[in-house]
């Protein structure tokens, strides 16, 4: 059976898990967020593979481009990515990396670019079951009214993201937080 390389991560804003395969990101995920074991099972089923902790250059790379991003010299991540899902879930997940650094949409507009307003649900489901967290970013979905609205990471971990990316936007409602 093959391996998924995976090292943990503690970023800025929460503890990672990150792992490789087949020289490809396959996850980036909090290390304790509520849906850890479903996540873990679908990437390993999909893949026939086994976690082992292991560095790798995908691995590497990957802490290398959250350390710069943290530090605001990044903004676009250029890591080849191994999304592991179902087609739906595929689609939403390539839908958020076209939303720029710094910009924010709502469920419903995904919704809406992904072709079906009424798939709001759906929507946020394959948002929420994300396992490449701030490269494929999440966390730029909020509600309709502008309000933090679930986050695998926390909502606390959210409202600092979208504070680096863009902290003249920071709304009333990230305030809040």
């Amino acid at each position: 059976m093959d391996f998924i390389a995976i090292q943990y991560y503690k970023s800025a804003f929460g503890e990672l898990i990150i792992g490789s395969y087949d020289n490809k990101l396959c996850l980036c995920d909090w290390r304790y967020r509520k849906m850890r074991t479903s996540i873990d099972k679908r990437i390993q089923k999909a893949l026939n593979a086994e976690y082992k902790e292991a560095s790798t250059p995908i691995t590497e790379a990957t802490i290398k481009q959250l350390k710069a991003y943290t530090a605001g010299e990044l903004d676009k991540f250029t890591l080849p990515l191994l999304l592991v899902g179902t087609d739906f879930q595929k689609s939403v997940w390539h839908a958020l990396l076209e939303i720029p650094y710094g910009e924010t949409r709502s469920y419903l507009e995904l919704s809406i670019q992904l072709g079906d307003k009424n798939a709001i649900r759906a929507v946020a489901s394959a948002n929420g079951a994300n396992a490449i967290s701030i490269i494929v970013p999440c966390h730029r979905i909020i509600g309709k009214n502008g309000n933090l609205i679930g986050y695998a990471g926390g909502l606390l971990a959210k409202k600092r993201l979208l504070e680096l990316e863009n902290p003249q936007k920071c709304t009333p409602q990230l305030k809040l937080f």
